[in-house]
């Protein structure tokens, strides 16, 4: 009964998720098309929403990671990990960075013609965040079939790594040094 019951809530949690990235896409489409003159400052806070949300669930993701190495493999704390982590992947990271990528990209080549140094840099420090994204997916994959072999000290680094590359990219977009 518990399983149908988490199946279900799984189910209406995509079905939301779904619902609530269509219902987004089409509204930003209207805008772009029916007001692009105020298509801006919506693309700029989208984007900032969007950054915000992913380095949420990148900050928070290697942390389930350190609790769930000291869950007993197949127990029920660490199916409830299993279950939280797939959900932060591909409830709120995945989404996030999809959209972080496609409004942040607009932005550099519609207000800075991916001009500036600064800029680069910034692209290339998110390449460098996308790809620390695509480790935790793949650890996401390995402890739902439990061969995570990484202790817990691992993802206690690995969690400061979004943390520092974040610092830097938030340097990079406000002071602008080069």
């Amino acid at each position: 009964m518990a399983d149908r019951d988490n199946t279900n809530s799984t189910g209406q949690a995509v079905k939301r998720m779904v619902v609530g990235i269509a219902v987004l896409i089409v509204l930003t489409a209207l805008l772009f098309f029916f007001a692009p003159e105020s298509f801006y400052p919506w693309a700029k806070a989208i984007h900032i929403l969007a950054v915000i949300s992913w380095m949420a669930g990148m900050l928070y993701l290697p942390r389930l990671f350190v609790y769930h190495v000291d869950a007993q493999k197949g127990s029920v704390q660490s199916e409830t990990f299993k279950v939280m982590e797939r959900r932060l992947l591909r409830g709120i990271i995945n989404p996030a960075m999809i959209l972080t990528w496609v409004f942040g990209l607009w932005l550099a080549w519609k207000i800075f013609a991916f001009q500036g140094g600064w800029l680069h840099a910034k692209i290339g420090l998110v390449l460098i965040l996308s790809g620390v994204h695509g480790y935790l997916a793949a650890a996401v994959r390995k402890f739902a079939e439990d061969r995570n072999e990484k202790p817990a000290r691992h993802w206690r680094i690995v969690n400061e790594i979004p943390t520092l590359l974040m610092i830097a990219i938030v340097i990079l977009v406000v002071v602008k040094p080069f």
